[in-house]
């Protein structure tokens, strides 16, 4: 018989979808990109993606006697048997989106959270290699994360296990969070929460910072003034270290990793990102877990194809 070698890894984004034909050993072999049709909520994304890996076989002459399979990363909750439960950005209800794709390529599917699957991505060929026990938080418009415990993914009962962006670390917030309850890490640390904490500041403090001249501010710009020393931006670079630190301790009780990654546009920053969220984590965490390493991801945005992948193997 012949030997499975090669699998794909899908990653479907609000806005494109990501896609790397790899072969088992985790070397990638090509990576391209195709739109996120949402139309009839969403009823042509799996059908494209069918379309898509069947023409790229037929190009590099491989056979489903060639595939692993394909692995997919999905932005919403999925439980262990591949069942999305909800994906409100790509108009998705409850289904099997394992069994769906899997009957369209003839081959199997496993699909996951996309964050998870980053996670993973970063295990198998990025930061985390050699870690059998990692937490990946993704830093960008929201708040991403994955858990890994012995090598598994930590799903939970329906898909929504390390949902880290949605602790709750401030009691007195009024504001909602857009999933709906009040005071979640996501509205202080994701780049959009950086932001809103930018012109809070401002209308109250902010007559001499440099961040009142930027039309359209953004996280980048904010950590960039902090830099250059601009209290404002430097008050909302330490709120975010603050929120994702204590986050980060209360993660560490339960889950006790090896190494936290932190991700996502955000942590393109480098070090003044990662030297203010360890500050914190090592002044709240629980005694046994203050030298857990705090490092960067190094996969970018390949994370969520690698980990898709992986799940196959």
């Amino acid at each position: 018989m012949k030997e499975k070698i090669y699998l794909f890894g899908v990653d479907i984004g609000g806005t494109s979808i990501k896609i790397g034909l790899f072969k088992n050993d985790g070397q990638l072999v090509e990576k391209w990109e195709i739109p996120t049709n949402k139309i009839n909520n969403g009823n042509e994304i799996l059908k494209d993606i069918a379309k898509e890996l069947k023409s790229k076989m037929v190009e590099k002459d491989l056979t489903t006697e060639d595939m692993i399979g394909v692995g997919v990363g999905v932005p919403g909750p999925v439980d262990e048997n591949g069942v999305v439960h909800c994906c409100v950005n790509l108009g998705w209800g409850v289904f099997s989106i394992a069994d769906f794709l899997s009957k369209l390529m003839n081959m199997p599917v496993k699909a996951g959270n996309d964050a998870n699957v980053a996670a993973l991505g970063e295990m198998w060929r990025g930061r985390g290699k050699g870690y059998s026990s990692l937490v990946l938080i993704t830093l960008g418009t929201g708040i991403g994360s994955g858990v890994i415990v012995d090598g598994k993914i930590v799903t939970g009962d329906n898909g929504s296990g390390g949902e880290i962006g949605h602790i709750t670390i401030n009691l007195n917030e009024k504001e909602s969070c857009n999933c709906g309850k009040q005071g979640c890490v996501e509205q202080y640390a994701s780049a959009t929460g950086m932001v809103k904490m930018a012109k809070k500041i401002l209308e109250k403090e902010g007559a001499n910072s440099s961040l009142i001249a930027k039309k359209n501010l953004t996280a980048k710009i904010i950590i960039e003034e902090a830099k250059k020393g601009d209290a404002a931006a430097c008050e909302v670079v330490e709120l975010m270290g603050k929120t994702l630190g204590i986050a980060l301790g209360y993660v560490a009780c339960i889950v006790n990793p090896q190494i936290f990654l932190i991700g996502g546009g955000v942590s393109k920053a480098g070090d003044i990102v990662l030297e203010v969220i360890e500050k914190y984590y090592r002044m709240y965490a629980f005694h046994a877990t203050k030298n857990t390493p705090i490092k960067l991801a190094t996969l970018g945005n390949d994370a969520g194809i690698y980990g898709a992948a992986r799940q196959l193997l």
